[in-house]
């Protein structure tokens, strides 16, 4: 499902995603935190790929791997940006002493069971693999 990378595709996609997700069987606490790993995905996109006046768009498609695997694909045209590339936060630092930024990017990988990202010419694919029972050790 190819959309604008603005605020207001959110909900069309994060409904074609979890729609999907149902469909096949996944739980309801599972779709929740497939809801949350793509929207995050979806709102750095919205804010962060596609700078200043410059209008994108965001394409995402959803396969089944086995079937307990599900793959979302989610491709933009906007800047490279490699969420795997990111340390994780520490979360033991105290609020206010705290860099701001990547927890967005943490949650992602934390609610899905893998990720991965390539830059293809001029296409970013991040792809978050999803089992319907998750494996203790998540990236």
């Amino acid at each position: 499902m190819k959309a604008p990378a603005t605020l207001e595709s959110l909900e069309k996609l994060m409904h074609f995603v979890s729609g999907f997700a149902e469909d096949h069987g996944f739980s309801k606490n599972r779709i929740s935190e497939i809801q949350l790993a793509t929207e995050e995905a979806l709102l750095n996109i919205f804010q962060y790929a596609y700078p200043g006046e410059h209008k994108g768009e965001v394409e995402v498609t959803c396969e089944m791997n086995t079937d307990s695997e599900l793959n979302i694909h989610i491709l933009d045209t906007g800047i490279p940006f490699n969420i795997l590339s990111l340390s994780e936060p520490d979360l033991a630092c105290p609020l206010p002493d705290r860099k701001i930024g990547g927890l967005g990017c943490y949650l992602i990988r934390k609610m899905a069971d893998k990720v991965y990202y390539r830059r293809q010419g001029d296409t970013n694919l991040l792809t978050l693999l999803v089992r319907k029972n998750p494996v203790n050790s998540r990236q």
